[in-house]
């Protein structure tokens, strides 16, 4: 194959191998992580046939880790680590220490450097974020008090992770591969990164936050959607170059400053909508990148090493969990499920490992350790909360007439209703006016602040993405009168409609739509009427135009 080609065929190869083995490991209830990063094992240089370009990879990875940690802060919520502060800080804290302890421990039955013990360790402290909140919503947890103890611990995790981005380099270029360096080495060199951190910091919230909000807007102000979307790619792109260009800092915590500003701006919500597509590919090649670095014969060759590296991840940080959640006075089902929660590794882990691996302060062997890890504790993720839910189920039947229950979510209380999909711009206007003609409205929004702006006006409210089940049983639509899909994803809609008709054959369904093709989908698949939003626009235009002089018809004279 011609040189020039081999970003074309890495990318081909990886989104093809990545989609496949991803719809597989869903199919088989596992995390499409496992499939992405079997994918990259499949492209890498220990497996036979395609071999992606080893200069290319780690360039299209760290596009990936750009906009994940865009991603990350653009979601960052300080006020709900907040609202669970007092369990999540010192718990994420105390499980971080325990887990770092336990893999320098490991490390140093290997014989390895402390530094590189450190490093491994500090790769097996952080659950996967992806993992964590897919197991959460789909047993509707994410608004429990469970749920937002685990999501703020999550949050305390992610910080700590961006904190090591910084520290991490420093440690090594202060100690230059040995540890002989002396404290005054070390001392300096933080020293001097910290500076550089601070001045970037500051940079950032007097320059950043005024001039990033004000781009936005102005840009949000010519109507092009194009022209949006490149402007939000540019400011995390443009911002993770720069903070590393001018300011010494990683690419990683450039985009996450620019993505915890951008959370501040009304467009915030337009912005992660319209960079997601192009976060979850690069996300892929990220996951794909990693996974063409793993050599399998770890497995083989390092078998007990494999094993101790899981038992930290599951047995190891889940017991500092569950004992420091239960410490705290918190209930044995809620220290169960963050214990679970945790018991895996994910995408910081393999930020970690690598820059570790980079810089010569963690050996290959440990690298592949972290991956073989992650791998293993994904995919056992799924069957410890299948046996978390038994246990809880068979527990909640033997005490449930003396037991306190935690604050889950109610289901809807509600008969004859409509159900709104959708608490976006088109669904929370329909609902104002809904509301105006006393028609009982029960909301359907998976994005947490729309759903919460949703509650604060009093409406009944299910968030959570109305494709599953459990989501749109708690809607209670075997009651309903009428379901309106506000949402303009009408692929999405259009496989739900047809769920939602085998529940309630009786039901109508009205449901947005942008083209004849999506009109005749959403038909096709149950829809009683679609609306296709342009041509109800024109309708809406014409009538204006009819209703004005020249061409309104003249009133008649009275006889």
């Amino acid at each position: 194959m011609q040189h020039h080609t081999s970003l074309i065929a890495m990318l081909v190869y990886g989104f093809v191998l990545a989609f496949g083995l991803g719809a597989l490991a869903n199919r088989l209830r596992l995390s499409p992580l496992v499939g992405y990063l079997l994918a990259g094992v499949l492209a890498g240089p220990f497996t036979p046939g395609f071999v992606g370009d080893a200069e290319l990879a780690p360039q299209l990875a760290e596009i990936g880790v750009i906009l994940l940690m865009f991603g990350v802060g653009l979601h960052f919520s300080l006020r709900d680590l907040m609202s669970v502060r007092n369990i999540a800080i010192p718990g994420a804290i105390g499980q971080i220490t325990v887990a770092t302890l336990l893999g320098w421990g490991l490390a140093e039955l290997m014989g390895w450097r402390h530094i590189e013990g450190l490093i491994f360790g500090f790769s097996l402290a952080t659950a996967s974020t992806v993992v964590l909140l897919r197991a959460m919503e789909e047993r509707r947890l994410l608004d429990t008090r469970r749920g937002k103890i685990a999501v703020g611990w999550l949050i305390v995790e992610d910080l700590a992770c961006v904190i090591a981005l910084v520290l991490i380099p420093a440690l090594a270029g202060a100690l230059n591969g040995t540890e002989a360096a002396g404290a005054a080495g070390i001392l300096k060199a933080l020293a001097i990164t910290f500076g550089k951190v601070a001045a970037f910091v500051a940079f950032m919230l007097i320059v950043g936050r005024r001039a990033i909000p004000w781009v936005l807007e102005r840009i949000a102000g010519t109507g092009s959607r194009e022209l949006f979307t490149l402007a939000v790619l540019s400011i995390a792109m443009g911002v993770a170059f720069a903070s590393a260009e001018l300011f010494g800092v990683s690419f990683a915590l450039g985009a996450f400053f620019a993505g915890m500003l951008l959370n501040e701006s009304e467009f915030s919500h337009q912005a992660a909508q319209d960079s997601l597509p192009m976060r979850d590919a690069f996300a892929v090649l990220f996951f794909v990148s990693v996974g063409m670095l793993f050599d399998p014969r770890i497995l083989i060759e390092h078998p007990w090493q494999v094993l101790a590296t899981t038992l930290i991840i599951v047995v190891g940080k889940s017991a500092a969990a569950y004992i420091i959640v239960r410490a705290f006075g918190h209930p044995n089902a809620t220290a169960l499920t963050i214990s679970t929660s945790l018991a895996q590794i994910g995408e910081f882990a393999f930020i970690i490992a690598g820059l570790g691996l980079s810089l010569g302060i963690l050996p290959k062997v440990g690298h592949d350790l972290v991956l073989a890890g992650a791998l293993i504790t994904i995919m056992l993720n799924p069957i410890l909360f299948m046996v978390l839910d038994r246990w809880q189920a068979r527990e909640d039947a033997r005490v449930a007439a003396n037991a306190i229950p935690e604050p889950d979510v109610i289901p809807v209380a509600i008969e004859g209703h409509v159900i709104v999909v959708g608490y976006g711009r088109v669904g929370s206007r329909l609902v104002q006016l809904l509301r105006e003609r006393d028609v009982p409205v029960v909301v359907i929004e998976e994005d947490a602040d729309r759903a919460n702006l949703a509650r604060a006006t009093g409406l009944p409210t299910v968030r959570g993405n109305v494709a599953n089940q459990h989501v749109m049983l708690e809607a209670a639509p075997e009651r309903a009168k009428l379901a309106i899909f506000a949402m303009p994803q009408a692929l999405e809609a259009g496989s739900t409609i047809e769920r939602l008709k085998a529940i309630n054959p009786a039901i109508s369904v009205l449901a947005r739509a942008h083209s004849e093709a999506q009109v005749r989908y959403l038909l096709e698949h149950g829809a009683d009427a679609a609306v296709l939003a342009e041509r109800e626009l024109a309708h809406s235009l014409t009538d204006m135009v009819m209703a004005t002089p020249p061409w309104r018809l003249p009133a008649k004279s009275a006889l």
